[in-house]
Order: C-alpha cells, then structure tokens, then sequence
C-alpha cells in the first residue's frame, strides 16, 4: 500500500500536472546521471532501504527509451531482412539504469531504484546506493545485515 507521499506523486504523474513536467524540463537539461540530495519519492526510497544518514546516496539517472539501434550491415551479402528494425534489448530500461550507476559508483552497493517519469525521449530512475565501507553504515545493525544480502 502506498504512502500518502507516494499517492500525491503517483496523483501527479497520472494527470500529468505542470509542477512534474517542469522538473522533467529542468532534468533534460542536466547530466544524464545526477546525484541529488534527497529523493523525488521518499515513500518508495524508505521501501527500498534509504535512510537520510551518510553513505547513503540518491543518484537520478537518464536513460534513453526505444529499441535497439543495430547497425546495417557492411561487408558481405545483404541479408533479404536485415535485422535492424524492432529488435529489443533482454534488459528492462530499469536495470540498463542500476547498471550504469554502479560503473559510475564502483564503491557502492545497490539498494533499490524506483520510476520517476519519462517523456517522449528518456526515462528517468533513482537509485539508492549504499556505501559499505562507510562508518555510519557498517555501525549501523539493519543496513549491514541489508548490504550482506545483496549480491552487487
């Protein structure tokens, strides 16, 4: 069940209201991968794990929507169907996004990542990381026995 938050924003993004498609202008024109201070959703966040403590870190990342772009063939025959077209990636745009991140953040340990809106061309999702190594982290009971769960 969701937060009352979460329910304001899933209320938001469903009617598709001026405040959301404001932001959405503002993160076009930022890097596609954007580590902010706290997260869009905290409902969800606090699902995932986040806590507001140091070693945690929210990063928003940009992906880009659509299908596969293959390139034509070059050498050698011309296939009667080329294969270029309609081709789809096995990985959810969501998990292409968690992916980036962490080859961006080597360091840091992957708690979750949630939807936040997309347009005609992009997608965006935050991710929470964790960084294990941290202090604040590795003293605190709940979130080491979190991190040693996970697998990344």
């Amino acid at each position: 069940m969701a937060g009352h938050q979460d329910q304001v924003w899933l209320k938001m993004w469903k009617e598709n209201s001026p405040e959301l498609r404001a932001k959405a202008v503002e993160w076009r024109r930022e890097h596609a991968l954007e580590r902010i201070d706290r997260p869009s959703r905290l409902q969800k966040a606090r699902q995932l794990g986040y806590k507001a403590k140091q070693g945690i870190a929210v990063v928003r990342m940009r992906v880009g929507r659509g299908n596969m772009r293959k390139k034509r063939p070059v050498a050698g025959r011309r296939p009667k169907h080329l294969g270029v077209l309609r081709i789809k990636p096995a990985l959810s745009m969501q998990r292409v996004a968690e992916r980036r991140v962490l080859e961006r953040f080597p360091n840091m340990k992957l708690l979750g990542s949630y939807y936040l809106y997309q347009d005609g061309i992009y997608l965006w999702y935050e991710v929470i990381l964790a960084d294990p190594s941290h202090p604040r982290i590795s003293t605190d009971r709940e979130m080491r026995g979190k991190i040693s769960g996970l697998k990344n």
